[in-house]
């Protein structure tokens, strides 16, 4: 492989990752052409690597076909690799099928998913079918929580959530005034409504934790690659509803999202849930949708402080949904 590459820092030049160190970079490129050369291919031009805080990642370009993807994760989000082979083999109409996984190094190779859904111009009717589609793999996945776990895939409880609100708390460091009442207010409401929410008995899935336009690929009518899941964790599947909603709305305006939430609760109907019960399932969750950034965050970055911004995140959860 050409050891040329174009590098893009993005908003962070001065960020140190394993990129900088040049025996990483050879054993990188030395285990990238090894996996090419055992599936018959061979690259076609000058990778083009992103460094980021929390991922390496080079696109490779390959004669006569798409480019591939190499994907360094960090040891937090190391499961990555394994997970999304694991869903190859469980979902693998809605997920990529990695070329090569190397889990000990948090290393994957992975194919091209063709155009982003944000790169399509897409009708509200093209949302309620991702949203569908989504849901429908997390309500395949119920039976596979045990193993997830065993991929190292974190676990949040709904009953666990006020607890790690608490840590999460605890790392935001200086607070404006009146932030401080205000999460302790916030508190105790959340307790209340992860109880509410636990006694609805929706079981724990695979919660994307950041699924939007950028993480998904759409390669054709009615069809729908989800991929990039550093941040996920099996948790309460409903928690997903809230970031690709809240980007339909910013789109389309709020009058979209009760037929978004429908076209999501409709694979969940098989629960015995009433109506009802399903929407109040889904408002209830919405609330714990607005902790997973912050929560991938502090698990990346476990010496990391945030100031006020972290704290009107966690605020956040007091939303109701617009729905």
């Amino acid at each position: 492989m050409e050891r040329t590459v174009e590098v893009d820092r993005g908003a962070y030049p001065d960020v140190v990752t394993p990129w900088e160190q040049k025996e990483w970079r050879e054993a990188a490129f030395d285990w990238v052409e090894g996996e090419l050369a055992r599936h018959g291919l061979r690259p076609g031009g000058v990778p083009r690597v992103r460094v980021r805080p929390w991922s390496v990642l080079m696109r490779i370009p390959v004669g006569g076909q798409a480019p591939l993807w190499f994907k360094a994760n960090p040891p937090a989000s190391a499961f990555e690799g394994p997970l999304t082979a694991a869903l190859a083999r469980w979902v693998p109409e809605h997920v990529l099928r990695p070329l090569a996984v190397d889990a000990g190094r948090g290393w994957s190779l992975l194919p091209d998913g063709g155009p982003l859904f944000r790169e399509v111009e897409a009708p509200p009717r093209a949302w309620e079918e991702l949203l569908c589609g989504y849901a429908r793999m997390q309500r395949a996945l119920v039976p596979r929580v045990g193993e997830l776990g065993a991929l190292g895939v974190p676990r949040l409880r709904v009953g666990e959530v006020p607890a790690s609100f608490d840590r999460l708390r605890a790392g935001t460091g200086a607070l404006e005034m009146d932030q401080p009442a205000q999460l302790d207010t916030l508190r105790s409401r959340l307790a209340d409504w992860c109880a509410e929410l636990d006694a609805l008995g929706v079981p724990d899935s695979l919660d994307h934790a950041d699924l939007h336009e950028g993480q998904l690929f759409h390669p054709g009518p009615g069809r729908f690659t989800y991929f990039d899941w550093g941040d996920a964790l099996v948790s309460h599947p409903f928690a997903s509803l809230r970031i690709p909603a809240q980007r339909a709305a910013e789109r389309f305006g709020p009058g979209v999202l009760p037929r978004l939430r429908d076209a999501y609760l409709d694979p969940w109907t098989d629960l015995g849930l009433s109506t009802a019960e399903l929407r109040r399932a889904a408002h209830l969750a919405w609330r714990l949708g607005a902790l997973g950034r912050a929560r991938a965050w502090t698990r990346l970055f476990p010496t990391a402080t945030v100031g006020p911004e972290g704290a009107r995140s966690l605020l956040e959860t007091g939303d109701a949904p617009p729905f």
